[in-house]
């Protein structure tokens, strides 16, 4: 679902509703598909569908504002390489760096992420 958002980031228009709104529609919409295709698959209802939805799109909206709060550098690789899924090159002749630079950047931002939503037990 990150990767949903993020990719639809370049036609967020605003049109007077919080930018939180239009993640959540997004979110909401990928997990409703998720379930769909679970029930299919396994022909049986998935228990508790709406807790484990609130529960994903709490933790995708989370994660949105800590990519947001990254360092620029780092924020911007993580939207190159996962929104735009750009290779190592690419971003790295983009922003000027070398290939080992942009890894690193990756790496501390992933990092960073993850530190993040551990310490907000998400």
């Amino acid at each position: 679902m990150f990767r949903e958002a993020l990719a639809s980031l370049g036609t967020f228009e605003w049109r007077g509703a919080p930018f939180a709104a239009w993640l959540l529609r997004i979110a909401s919409r990928a997990v409703a598909d998720h379930y769909k295709r679970s029930m299919k698959e396994s022909g049986s209802p998935v228990e508790e569908p709406e807790r484990l939805v609130a529960h994903e799109i709490e933790r995708h909206v989370i994660l949105f504002q800590l990519v947001d709060r990254l360092p620029d550098a780092q924020a911007r690789v993580i939207r190159l390489r996962f929104v735009e899924q750009r290779s190592i090159r690419e971003i790295a002749q983009e922003l000027g760096r070398s290939e080992g630079a942009v890894k690193q950047l990756q790496l501390r931002a992933i990092e960073n992420l993850r530190a993040q939503l551990e310490a907000a037990h998400v």
